[in-house]
């Protein structure tokens, strides 16, 4: 949020209400987890944990106290029972007597006190539930609370906002001396209300989850109405240092940049891009203290693995500079910070460190906006969000006398941390195509749905485009966040070129372009019209070639090479009775792909053709008057054609939508054909006719 009214950070809400938190101790855990994941300016996605203890049932019958404390690697805001860990609280509670204990030996001691093996690894903060003596035990990283926490006289203006109700712990990295610290800090003043934790977040308590959760929002709400009291009204990061672009300057400047960005910014895998302008932002970059404050530091450890130690700041000022020249300084500064972060990464690594991609997470462009960089639209919204709450925490922080940060040391202790990485290791496997962007015409019909439906399934996000805006939209449905639907006419300049604009909008760019639109006519020559001849032509011919131009366009851009497929047809090598207008607009479809081949090759932009063949299966071609005249052209009947198709292949099959996506992914991956161009792939069932010469 913008300051308003003398308001420097927003308050929370208190969201409980008489139904949350009834059942046993798991189910109450379960409701506050949910409220406090609900609102990320109290918990960060993934971040924070909660607990509760109680009693169970173990495996032999027996009642025992057991604490249930949120798995590692789940949400909050998604909590289910099955993602807590139910642990022998009588076996941990020693643990507080030790003076000192690995991070290998904690894991591995609390795997032995689970109440079942299956349960999901307990968070890296067990312990610090455990030692804290109260029912309901929840941490948190508030903005609110994070302010006090990254400011540099933080442990002074804690005491000054709560006096003795509030334990200051100077930074430690989680694990057993952070909560053994805190444990004994509780149990040594009763009348504490709470413990914060320099540069990471809050721990409170209670004798339910109602009691902790409302003290967690108190807490945090007094946090901030000290702050609003001291700084309110005050200009925010130093107050504004130019004059940010309107919404349609960003769109029009960021059409022609974030393809460049986005090649420059896929050093190692392929990524997409998720911009934001919200008004905190725009306030940010446009400020004067930005500069300086983006190089600080994480507000909190939980943001590193997700938005990297400090984000990539491009200058740009719109009275100076043009489009070309901020694609061109992105170029030369993401490199550069691909070499600072590896010299990061190189002063405090060990002999077992693997590096991480070097790319930035998150790019801030002065005086325009945020772009989030992820492999999927989830990933770069996830560092987008993470910086919001930066945005927030940094603009409290720095009014309240100076923001801080984690040390380097200290940011790649937490960055590296095995306990961490294991976080992230419980994510699916990268698919195949992976932060790809495929753009597919004829996205409504049955080869572009299959094409869209076996790509996404491969991580890839899809653009369809199509006639049928609807039906554009109904195909991609299904894929969230990482599918877009839009209407284009592909013999429409105006159109691509739109089409290209939202695609590059939405996910900042695209890798594989595949040409499916299609249109099909049947006559004699002599009966042939030519509105039918010029309509082939311009389909299979004009569309093709405008798709491809504007795809070369964006590739280029992009600096990462590229794939595009046409899909033609069995017809533009076989010579077709009665289709006359189809057959050579096909046939001239297959040749623009090999020019195409030539002149993208240099770029990296591979160039490659599918031939189908009676593809009838779904197909709006073929629910048109296309199948009534080529049934009259074999002499059948329209309802036989399936039947003559197969007969006539050499393998005795019909062809189907999937067989000619997974000829289209053929192509279209890098790892399957990256060395393939100019290529034609028959889909036909084998007819000899049409067989290589």
């Amino acid at each position: 949020m913008s300051p308003a009214d003398g308001v420097m950070i927003a308050p929370v809400d208190d969201r409980w209400d008489a139904s949350a938190g009834e059942g046993d101790a798991l189910d109450q855990v379960l409701a506050a987890s949910r409220l406090l994941g609900s609102d990320r300016s109290l918990a960060n996605f993934g971040g924070g944990n909660t607990s509760a203890k109680g009693t169970a049932t173990d495996h032999a019958g027996r009642d025992v106290r057991v604490m249930w404390v949120k798995g590692s690697g789940s949400d909050l805001a998604t909590m289910e029972r099955r993602h807590f860990t139910g642990l022998r609280l009588d076996e941990i509670l020693p643990l507080i007597e030790r003076h000192e204990m690995s991070d290998e030996e904690m894991v591995a001691y609390l795997a032995r006190c689970q109440l079942d093996p299956t349960m999901p690894r307990c968070s890296i903060e067990t312990l610090l539930h455990a030692f804290v003596p109260a029912e309901h035990v929840h941490h948190t990283h508030p903005d609110g609370i994070n302010v006090l926490a990254g400011t540099r006289d933080g442990e002074a203006l804690v005491r000054e906002c709560f006096g003795d109700r509030a334990a200051w712990s100077p930074y430690i990295r989680p694990g057993f001396t952070l909560a053994r610290q805190v444990g004994l800090a509780v149990r040594e003043n009763p009348a504490l209300e709470a413990v914060i934790l320099a540069k990471h977040g809050l721990v409170v308590w209670g004798d339910t989850a109602q009691e902790a959760y409302r003290r967690t929002v108190a807490i945090v709400n007094e946090a901030i109405a000290f702050t609003n009291a001291r700084v309110g009204g005050a200009a925010r990061f130093g107050g504004p240092a130019g004059t940010p672009l309107s919404d349609d300057q960003a769109a029009e400047l960021l059409a022609d940049v974030l393809p460049a960005l986005r090649g420059a910014v896929s050093s190692e895998r392929a990524k997409v891009l998720v911009v934001d302008r919200a008004p905190a932002v725009v306030e940010f970059v446009s400020s004067r203290d930005a500069p300086e404050l983006v190089g600080v530091g994480a507000p909190c450890p939980d943001h590193l693995v997700h938005t990297k130690r400090v984000p990539l700041w491009v200058p740009f000022d719109p009275a100076r500079d043009d489009a070309a020249a901020l694609a061109e300084r992105i170029r030369e500064l993401v490199p550069a910070y691909r070499d600072e972060y590896r010299a990061y990464v190189a002063l405090h690594a060990d002999a077992d460190t693997v590096p991480a991609d070097p790319d930035p997470r998150v790019v801030l462009i002065q005086n325009v906006g945020l772009v989030g960089v992820g492999t999927s639209p989830r990933a770069a919204a996830l560092s987008r969000d993470l910086y919001h709450r930066a945005v927030e925490v940094i603009a409290g922080a720095d009014a309240m006398g100076g923001f801080v940060s984690l040390t380097d040391a200290e940011s790649f202790a937490i960055e590296y941390w095995p306990l961490e990485l294991y976080k992230l290791s419980l994510a699916p496997p990268p698919g195949e195509l992976q932060g790809t962007v495929a753009l597919v015409t004829g996205g409504a019909g049955g080869i572009g749905r299959a094409t869209m439906a076996a790509m996404a399934g491969m991580g890839a996000c899809v653009v369809g485009l199509d006639l049928d805006a609807d039906g554009a939209r109904e195909a991609v449905a299904a894929y969230g966040d990482a599918g877009l639907g839009l209407a284009c006419d592909v013999t429409s300049e105006d159109a691509v070129r739109d089409a290209y604009r939202q695609a590059v909008a939405r996910f900042g760019g695209v890798d594989i372009v595949v040409s499916n639109a299609g249109v099909a006519s049947s006559a004699p020559l002599q009966e042939t019209t030519l509105d039918e001849w010029q309509r082939n032509y311009a389909v299979l011919g004009t569309g093709y070639f405008l798709v491809a131009r504007e795809a070369f366009r964006t590739m280029i851009a992009q600096a990462t090479g590229g794939s595009i497929v046409f899909v033609a047809s069995k017809n533009a090598v076989v010579a077709g009775r009665n289709a006359a207008a189809y057959s050579s607009a096909k046939a001239a479809e297959l040749h623009l792909a090999r020019c195409l081949a030539e002149e993208g090759g240099p770029h990296g932009i591979r160039v490659n053709t599918v031939n189908p063949d009676a593809v009838l299966q779904g197909s709006r071609i073929w629910g048109s008057s296309w199948r009534r005249e080529r049934a009259d052209a074999y002499g059948i009947e329209p309802d036989q054609l399936e039947e003559h198709y197969r007969k006539r292949t050499t393998l005795g099959v019909n062809i189907l939508p999937d067989d000619i996506a997974q000829a289209v992914v053929h192509f279209a991956s890098p790892a399957r054909s990256g060395k393939s161009t100019g290529n034609m792939l028959n889909v036909d069932g084998g007819v000899p006719a049409a067989y290589a010469r």
